[in-house]
């Protein structure tokens, strides 16, 4: 029971996170301001992105775009908690369970913003001189940790295969 509940105890304490970090990003860091940390590698800054990760769909004004945005977050929620209570259990399957965690966490966090501010305040501004990552967040870095936990995953599963042998050659 325990490894079942575990997974989202692991996505609450991730958009508790994200919600403390962008609260105090908000508190202490004006709009589009920012504070350099690691001269010629990392920024803390504010921003407020209307769209989807790094920036994609910002441009776009339509009302509908929120609401497409919105929809698909909770399709995606809705199957990874399904997938989750579904889930396997077994010595491999915490490497799934980890990583749907992470992701929903990361989508929570960004789903909580997009509703109640319409934008996701990202801080986190990677750059080498002048060549910039685009800024994101606790949430974007939980989602792309969670999305190569997926790809772990996938890998082992499937060297775990039994490998099947053409006798008729």
């Amino acid at each position: 029971m325990i490894q079942r509940l575990l997974p989202f105890a692991i996505a609450a304490v991730v958009f508790l996170l994200d919600r403390v970090t962008k609260g105090a990003i908000k508190a202490h860091v004006s709009l589009w301001d920012g504070l350099n940390i690691v001269p010629g590698l990392l920024n803390i800054v504010h921003t407020e992105n209307p769209g989807i990760a790094f920036g994609l769909l910002a441009d776009i004004t339509n009302p509908w775009r929120d609401v497409v945005l919105i929809g698909f977050s909770i399709a995606v929620l809705a199957i990874i908690s399904a997938v989750l209570l579904r889930a396997a259990e077994g010595p491999h399957a915490g490497v799934l369970r980890m990583g749907l965690a992470f992701v929903m966490g990361g989508a929570l966090g960004n789903l909580f913003d997009r509703i109640v501010h319409g934008t996701v305040t990202d801080f986190v501004e990677v750059h080498m001189g002048e060549h910039y990552f685009p800024a994101f967040n606790v949430a974007d870095s939980a989602i792309t940790v969670g999305a190569c936990l997926l790809l772990l995953d996938l890998w082992y599963s499937r060297e775990r295969k039994p490998q099947t042998v053409d006798v008729t050659k």
